[in-house]
């Protein structure tokens, strides 16, 4: 099992940037996809970027590609998502995840950490 808590959430002015950061418990960190989700106020909770074990590759919503990069440290037990050009759109509570490399369901969560975007 893994156990995740995020954080680096908080209030920006739209064009800012934030880094969210998420620390993993466990010794096969680099045994696990890692993915943040988002949800907004109202709203299904949504995909936003993922990475693989071995942070070799990476996938992202169309919404914020170009603007969010993801990456990881499995010596840290670390993945981090810097969110650059910030869009009171991007407003939401941010979920760390993680799955299994051969399960397809993402199965441990974060807490969440909130990131506001004014206008």
């Amino acid at each position: 099992q893994v156990q995740l808590v995020e954080s680096g959430g908080g209030l920006v002015q739209a064009g800012g940037s934030l880094r969210l950061s998420c620390a993993a418990s466990g010794r096969t960190f680099n045994m696990y996809v890692m993915a943040w989700f988002r949800q907004a106020p109202g709203k299904e909770r949504e995909f936003v970027t993922s990475i693989s074990s071995s942070g070799s590759s990476t996938d992202y919503a169309d919404s914020v590609k170009g603007r969010f990069t993801i990456s990881r440290d499995n010596a840290k037990n670390m993945v981090y998502l810097q969110m650059n050009g910030l869009k009171p759109e991007d407003t939401a509570v941010y979920y760390c995840a993680a799955r299994l490399i051969l399960v397809n369901k993402y199965n441990y969560w974060g807490q969440g950490t909130q990131v506001t975007v004014s206008s």
